[in-house]
């Protein structure tokens, strides 16, 4: 083999691959990455080159072939593109840091729209990170060109010789180092191509087969596309997870390049909004598994793929380069997120209503981040009320209130017969109730431990908002800013005035204390409780069947409820329940009736002797209240221990009563 040329390779300081072995790459598997892009452009200069007319014959089917010799410990990535000369050699690879893809692109630009992946030049030095000595054997497609052979061991050192290589294209081959050997191992070999190289489009060959998908669909136009592909490639990507709620394909070429497939996935609890789960690609080439800094923050849970050759990354392709266009690219895709959630609004309203309990989180924060996306969506929020707004039945009379795009939010259902809750916005809210409760809006936070206070409100014909997602606390904050004159209140923050029964009868005087039957309630819960911080009011509340409404109402007004929980979050602690709070005991309630007779004229005083009947009221004025505060999950545990001791005690002085003792 005649050798050609013996030199130094040309670069600015003193020894290059110690900064590439410890700096330049955070992690040693990206040089399989950047060797497959640079075969996979090499390919595609090939074609390029074909385009304008430079090559004459066939040129075969595109491959990159993969193989191991355990015995010589080496790895050799094929290919057959264009191919190099010496010339070339002493350039692109002598010469480090030397993008030989802009020269190229530039020179057949006009040629083909074939995307070339390097742009950096020393990615082919990334395989130094892993390899004792690397091996160039190359091929050039030109006319009667000399194959070339070049070998560096990792110093500035290297060997330019002739080859005897015949077919067309280029060889690397790596030789391993003992703590490298991984690579030689065929599953390895398969997660990294899986891992990066899967949507390449040429054909990569292990042990003789092909093992890369090669079809990226977000390169796709959606018009040649099916639900059920869409619905394939997030089974493949994200495997065991929910079924995605909708998806948006994401394809621009002006002022930046980018495709994708960003998915709406279901939410689970623990999910964490601040951590990304897009994929990130660079002309079908994995980059990273993060892109925080590209995806808007209200969107990081979405999952799928952006590709752009327009982000800018650093040189080894693992942090981006935060700039302009990063923050057009953010606000395009916030852009296209908008408009697909509007097109579903407006085109299939039960399947925008099946959704919205996930994607109401996206939409809700959207518009607490973003102003724009805020503009964009913010007719487009929904909320579960306790209206029935499912269209009247044949010859049933109701009474329609029209919104602009129509009231009839009904729930979607899996069978016509199947009555589901209803949605409305809140401008629709506030319109259907401006005569009952002008500028009001009645919401419910959790319909478990509140189920109380909003069967009342319903009882009395008064709309409750259900807002009981994780991000309704804050939301409310800014609905409020954004309709000012609008009063939000808690279905126990206070009880409107059209739930009390005024009725003066409720308030006859006992001749035998000179007292209202509602002081003398008042007088009795204060004795048995003896808290001085709490505030007993004594109201009857309305309703068709008093056993049906609450015997007792534990009310935290709005504005403290809110101070305690936001000085809770700053202090970074548990919200306690505060010691200041309202009773609100229901005179009209059977149970607090009968508890006034079983105390006429001997109102309970602390620390007095007390006959069997006293100390019963006492423990019934207790078990009340206890109830109450239950539903407002006023206990921890040594409450709940009380509780249940006080319960045992009540349960216990019943039974022996109805038996005399």
């Amino acid at each position: 083999m005649t050798v050609l040329e013996k030199g130094t390779i040309a670069i600015h300081t003193e020894n290059i691959f110690p900064i590439i072995k410890k700096s330049l790459y955070s992690d040693h598997e990206v040089f399989f990455r950047e060797l497959i892009s640079n075969a996979v452009d090499a390919i595609s200069k090939l074609k390029m080159v074909s385009l304008s007319g430079e090559i004459n014959g066939e040129l075969g089917d595109p491959e990159i072939v993969i193989s191991v010799d355990k015995d010589k410990k080496t790895l050799s990535i094929s290919d057959n593109g264009i191919g190099m000369t010496a010339d070339e050699i002493k350039k692109y690879i002598n010469q480090v840091a030397f993008s030989s893809a802009e020269e190229f692109i530039e020179k057949y630009k006009s040629a083909s729209d074939n995307q070339i992946i390097g742009h950096f030049g020393l990615g082919f030095y990334s395989s130094f990170m892993v390899a004792s000595q690397v091996e160039i054997d190359t091929l050039s497609y030109q006319q009667g060109a000399q194959a070339v052979h070049w070998t560096c061991d990792g110093s500035p050192e290297f060997q330019l010789e002739d080859s005897s290589r015949t077919t067309r294209g280029t060889t690397i081959i790596l030789t391993l180092p003992d703590e490298e050997k991984e690579y030689l191992e065929t599953p390895r070999l398969q997660q990294l191509i899986k891992t990066y190289c899967d949507f390449m489009p040429v054909p990569i060959k292990l042990d003789g087969e092909v093992v890369n998908r090669q079809k990226a669909l977000w390169r796709e136009s959606p018009s040649n596309l099916k639900d059920e592909d869409y619905l394939e490639l997030y089974r493949y990507l994200y495997p065991f997870q929910d079924e995605p709620l909708l998806w948006v394909h994401l394809k621009t070429d002006y002022p930046f390049l980018v495709n994708g497939i960003l998915y709406f996935p279901k939410l689970r609890p623990d999910v964490d909004v601040s951590k990304g789960n897009i994929k990130l690609f660079c002309n079908q080439v994995f980059v990273s598994d993060h892109c925080e800094e590209i995806i808007p923050k209200f969107l990081l849970p979405m999952r799928g793929i952006l590709d752009s050759p327009d982000i800018p990354l650093n040189v080894s392709r693992s942090a981006l380069q935060m700039d302009r266009t990063v923050r057009k690219i953010a606000d395009f895709i916030a852009k296209k997120v908008g408009d697909r959630l509007k097109a579903l609004y407006n085109e299939n309203r039960q399947e925008y209503i099946r959704c919205w309990k996930d994607l109401g989180t996206f939409v809700k924060f959207g518009c607490l981040n973003d102003d724009k996306f805020k503009k964009q969506v913010e007719d487009l929020v929904i909320y579960r009320t306790t209206a029935d707004l499912s269209p009247a039945q044949p010859d049933t009379p109701a009474v329609e209130v029209q919104g602009e795009e129509g009231d009839a939010w009904k729930e979607v259902q899996s069978d016509s017969n199947t009555e589901g809750p209803s949605y409305t916005t809140l401008d629709e809210y506030l319109q259907r109730n401006q005569a009952r409760h002008e500028n009001r809006v009645f919401y419910c936070t959790d319909e478990v431990s509140q189920a109380t206070y909003v069967q009342l409100h319903k009882s009395q014909g008064l709309e409750v908002l259900f807002m009981d997602s994780f991000i309704d606390p804050h939301f409310i904050s800014f609905l409020e800013r954004e309709h000012q004159d609008v009063k939000f209140s808690r279905v126990d923050a206070e009880i409107d005035e059209k739930l009390l029964d005024k009725d003066k009868s409720t308030e006859i005087v006992d001749p035998t204390t000179n007292k209202t039957r509602g002081e003398q309630i008042k007088e009795l819960f204060q004795n048995a409780l003896n808290k001085p911080k709490l505030n007993i009011r004594t109201e009857a509340l309305k309703g068709e069947d008093a056993k049906a409404t609450p015997p007792a109402m534990v009310l935290l007004p709005e504005f403290l409820r809110r101070l305690r929980d936001m000085n809770a979050l700053v202090a970074q602690e548990n919200v306690e329940f505060p010691e200041e709070h309202i009773l609100l005991v229901n005179t009209a309630h059977p149970l607090i009736q009968n508890l006034a007779q079983m105390t006429q004229g001997n109102i309970i005083q602390p620390g007095d002797a007390q006959s069997p009947s006293a100390e019963l009221a006492e423990q019934i004025c207790r078990h009340v209240y206890d109830l109450a505060l239950m539903a407002q999950k006023g206990f921890d545990a040594d409450g709940m221990k009380s509780f249940v001791e006080r319960s045992n005690d009540v349960l216990t002085n019943l039974t022996q009563k109805a038996f005399g003792s």
